[in-house]
């Protein structure tokens, strides 16, 4: 990890996101008077083409808004094409599905699964959607402004910062294993030459994305799901073997939805519900919350954490879905009652969880808040790095994969189907106490998400750390079964190599990540008010972006 950050304070307004490029575009915008929603529209718009592998024009986008009064939650993922069955995707792939090297741990069952590149797993975008209905509802700025810096870099060329580039040139190896005619542009627009990733510091263009920017920002993204790029797309799917088409291009819509909490040692943690995976860290803070872990020893917080961590993927890796297909059953879920029957589950060895009976009845994040009190959590994302793959020729920007998340057995209520959403990873977090606003968080990284806002929170509840120091602080990571990846940080801990120790002495599987691998400990950022008025930030130092102030 990279040394570790101060926090900044600011009397009016911040912005913190893995790009500094778009942080920038985002403090830019709040110094014109514009709001929070604002600021982390023009960044999130600015991220497009800054950080293209891990979010793009054609991704989904989650967020949480406190407009001063109360939160707000924007489900902006997109649904499966109309002809999307399950059957359409075992005859495509010979009844086998092709294993992903998905971020969902468990989630998989055995048996056959969705690919991860390509057109079987690309569902409808709904980022362009995303931005304009967060602005419709919470902008004041006109909504072209906001696009300025984004259409800017991809026209004109920005530096390429070092952790994108290093990601970018997986990618390409990606790439290079991939055949069929809707792989051919993405060569063409996202590397040199047709044969590498640009390097740190190198000019990168994009100038078909500045062109579909432009349209989207004068026709209020219409022409994304009515117009021209929306003809486009369909043509393109009809042309190489897709399945989306100007149908399920013009019935996509968002959907405001309540936020869902979590209490923790007097505060209230808060995600947006399914088909969201953020129920995951709220019911291992349900755990957590009636466990002293203040006055454990490092390797028992840490087996707590971990163990509650895995009850709560277990949990939601059978339960989430679309609930506007399935029944899901979150605030059983997250009922206390249900929370002491898991917690009875955990005993000081480490464990490999089932989900529990409740009663029935490649991402970036960014935070922004402004002087006026709003404060904002957004995330948006391809899923995996660059998405399918899928490139639509003459517009620049590609296709997210998010149908990977969704299920083939046919008697999970995730399995795939037509107009549906599918589990995601891409989790917008927001922390409030009594009810009153502390601020927003985020971990980016897939199966991350969920893990980093629990460490996140118990960093700054349990141990009283600034936004910085929390981010700054070592972490764990769990994928499946008794497995567990520690930061080389954790090493020079206090109590930490002996922490290590006890936990594989209680059957924990754990190893010590390698700086020269590419760990999957994902990049935060927050932002807390202060109680004098103002703002202090962070940004996470394993990514190359930074918080903003004024």
């Amino acid at each position: 990890m990279a040394h570790p950050r101060q926090p900044l304070y600011a009397p009016h307004g911040a912005v913190a996101t893995s790009q500094p490029l778009a942080a920038a575009a985002g403090l830019a915008v709040l110094r014109k008077g514009g709001t929070a929603v604002d600021a982390a529209l023009a960044t999130a718009i600015a991220l497009t083409v800054v950080q293209p592998g891990s979010n793009d024009i054609g991704g989904d986008l989650f967020a949480i808004v406190w407009d001063g009064e109360r939160l707000h939650g924007l489900n902006a993922s997109g649904r499966s094409p109309a002809a999307l069955t399950r059957e359409a995707v075992l005859a495509a792939t010979d009844g086998l599905g092709a294993a992903p090297a998905t971020a969902l741990g468990g989630a998989q069952a055995s048996g056959p699964a969705m690919p991860a590149r390509g057109w079987l797993p690309v569902t409808v975008p709904g980022a362009p959607a995303g931005w304009r209905d967060l602005h419709d509802r919470f902008g004041v700025l006109p909504f072209a402004d906001l696009f300025a810096d984004a259409i800017g870099y991809a026209e004109n060329g920005y530096p390429v910062s070092p952790n994108v580039a290093a990601g970018w040139a997986r990618s390409v190896e990606i790439q290079a294993e991939l055949t069929g005619p809707e792989f051919d542009e993405w060569s063409k627009v996202f590397t040199v030459d047709g044969k590498r990733a640009p390097r740190p510091g190198e000019r990168w263009r994009n100038p078909d994305a500045a062109r579909t920017l432009r349209r989207i920002a004068a026709t209020n993204a219409d022409a994304f799901y009515r117009g021209e790029i929306a003809e486009a797309l369909a043509g393109y799917a009809a042309r190489t073997g897709g399945l989306l088409t100007a149908d399920d291009l013009a019935r996509h819509t968002s959907t405001w939805v309540q936020p869902i909490k979590a209490g923790y040692r007097g505060h209230e943690v808060w995600e947006l519900p399914p088909n969201g995976q953020g129920v995951a860290a709220l019911l291992a803070l349900n755990i957590l919350d009636g466990v002293d872990l203040t006055g454990m020893s490092l390797a028992d917080r840490l087996h707590w954490q971990i163990e509650a961590m895995k009850l709560g993927f277990a949990d939601a890796h059978a339960y989430v879905a679309d609930p506007e297909k399935v029944a899901v059953p979150t605030e059983e879920l997250l009922s206390p009652e249900y929370a002491a029957t898991r917690r009875e589950l955990i005993t000081d060895r480490a464990g490999t969880p089932e989900p529990g009976s409740p009663g029935r009845g490649g991402t970036v994040y960014l935070c922004a808040a402004d002087s006026g009190g709003m404060m904002v959590s957004l995330i948006q994302s391809n899923y995996l790095a660059f998405g399918s793959h899928v490139v639509l020729p003459g517009f620049g920007f590609g296709l997210q994969n998010r149908g990977t998340g969704f299920s083939l057995d046919p008697a999970h209520p995730n399995v795939v189907a037509p107009n549906k959403r599918p589990y995601h990873t891409i989790i917008p977090g927001f922390l409030t106490r009594g009810g009153e606003p502390v601020g927003p968080f985020g971990v980016m990284g897939g199966h991350m998400q969920p893990q980093g806002h629990l460490q996140l929170v118990s960093h700054t509840v349990d141990d009283g750390l600034d936004p910085q120091a929390a981010l700054n602080a070592p972490r764990w990571y769990w994928h499946a079964d008794r497995s567990v990846l520690v930061e080389p940080d954790l090493l020079n801990a206090r109590s930490g190599p002996m922490a290590i120790g006890e936990l594989r002495q209680r059957g924990h599987a754990l190893a010590v990540a390698d700086d020269d691998d590419s760990p999957p400990f994902g990049y935060g950022q927050a932002i807390w008010r202060l109680p004098e008025g103002g703002y202090v930030a962070g940004s996470d130092p394993r990514a190359d972006g930074c918080a903003v102030v004024y």
